[in-house]
């Protein structure tokens, strides 16, 4: 019997928060950053389209874990429609399928906003990843079909204009999860008789990450300069944010250290104490200062479901 492959890389754990730059893709990103690092795993927390900058966070090791939690989170954009065009992508990319020489005033677009506002029914764009039949809507869109694509309920928590000019407006958007930016702009465009694209597009907040975390992918890749390797991945680490930032909306749990190699080993722990909690679906229990395991509480003992080293 053969014995199992040492994983490659180094066994680090925590979180990068990207500044993506435009034409570089989330996936792409990753790769680079698993890289640079020499990071046994990576993934990332939301999709950035190429022609999109801004927040990409990127899980190193056992923080992808935690991904999940940080792809349900709120996120900001900042971005640009161009009026006049509709294309086949919502955005630059794409060819021109519309075009109308009607442009909408400051007030008609104002006036559009509250209708976007809260809980609303969002079709996504054609070239989006979204699976059709078990095939991701923008393989078919690039094979020429058009496909028929299901409206969805996404959450817009605060919709504003930022500033109109008479080809194009700039927003600022604060939204929930699975809401594509592309088919605002689409929306709009259509319902102001004008058809529209994102011309820009930036991602400036991801959920619980702070805008002044990111870290720009030159002064990353700037680092590649220092020939000492030891001194070179001192030098990246700096700039992880620790895995159980991820979770700074759940409630937190402290216990000890033989508590929390109960936890480690799959075995649940009994919380006592008048502040312990009485029952919670999902809390953290962390060991002086380090995460130990996402659970449940209930009939005072925390129960782990995911553990980490």
């Amino acid at each position: 019997m053969s014995k199992p492959r040492k994983p490659k890389g180094r066994p680090i754990s925590g979180w990068l928060i990207l500044d993506k730059p435009v034409d570089f893709g989330s996936t792409e990103a990753v790769g680079k950053i698993k890289w640079l690092f020499n990071a046994q795993k990576a993934g990332h927390a939301g999709t950035l389209d190429p022609l999109a900058s801004g927040m990409l966070p990127i899980a190193l090791g056992d923080a992808t874990k935690t991904v999940p939690y940080v792809m349900d989170g709120r996120k900001i954009y900042e971005f640009t429609v161009t009026w006049g065009e509709e294309r086949s992508t919502d955005d630059l990319e794409g060819e021109v399928t519309q075009t109308s020489a009607n442009r909408p005033g400051e007030e008609a677009i104002r006036a559009l906003l509250p209708a976007y506002t809260g809980i609303i029914q969002q079709i996504p764009p054609q070239f989006s990843a979204i699976k059709i039949a078990g095939e991701r809507a923008y393989d078919l869109a690039r094979d020429g079909e058009t496909v028929e694509i299901p409206s969805r309920e996404v959450e817009i928590h605060r919709l504003t204009l930022l500033k109109a000019e008479e080809d194009r407006a700039f927003f600022e958007v604060e939204c929930g999860k699975g809401t594509y930016v592309r088919s605002l702009a689409r929306d709009f465009g259509r319902e102001l008789g004008c058809y529209g694209h994102i011309s820009d597009l930036r991602r400036s907040f991801v959920a619980p990450f702070a805008e002044d975390m990111m870290v720009p992918l030159e002064e990353l890749v700037e680092l590649e300069k220092i020939e000492d390797r030891d001194e070179r991945l001192a030098a990246l680490d700096v700039f992880l944010v620790d895995t159980g930032e991820a979770l700074s909306s759940l409630p937190q749990i402290r216990i000890s250290e033989d508590q929390a190699h109960r936890l480690r080993m799959g075995n649940p722990i009994i919380l006592r104490g008048r502040d312990a909690p009485v029952s919670e679906p999902e809390a953290v229990a962390f060991a002086a200062g380090r995460l130990v395991a996402i659970g449940e509480v209930g009939e005072g003992e925390f129960r782990p479901k995911r553990v980490f080293n």
